[in-house]
């Protein structure tokens, strides 16, 4: 086993813990937009209702779920892996699908004119090129 209190030990632990986290960020909102088909779209609309996207809101919801799905998927695999074999390949692309799910989300945010949205979602963003430097 790996001497953990070492900075090779530290870059494991922070290989794991990172797509850890962003697992389960994506996985818990792309699940709960699956299950709450109804809740999500219902909501946009009225959050997009006075952006130029307020007739895409369902286009939206299906691909920001995918987006969600497959970061939060490639992530916890990629934990897994990172843990049994040391690979960070699957992470790495856990971690880039997150960049592109995040800016997503923020193209969404600034467009409604949810400022305050769209301001919370930059430390997710920030986490996420911190895991694509970690993994790559």
């Amino acid at each position: 086993m790996q001497n953990l209190h070492t900075p090779a030990g530290a870059l494991f632990l922070s290989q794991i813990l990172v797509p850890a986290f962003l697992s389960i960020l994506f996985l818990q909102s792309g699940i709960d937009k699956v299950v709450d088909r109804r809740g999500n779209p219902d909501w946009l609309k009225g959050h997009f209702a006075k952006s130029p996207l307020a007739g895409m809101v369902p286009l939206m919801v299906l691909a920001i779920t995918i987006l969600e799905l497959a970061a939060g998927a490639l992530s916890a695999i990629g934990c897994v892996l990172i843990t049994l074999s040391h690979d960070t390949t699957v992470a790495f692309y856990g971690a880039v699908v997150s960049a592109l799910s995040i800016l997503a989300l923020f193209f969404g945010q600034r467009m409604a004119k949810d400022y305050a949205g769209a301001a919370i979602l930059v430390p997710y963003f920030l986490l996420s090129l911190v895991a694509i430097y970690l993994l790559g």
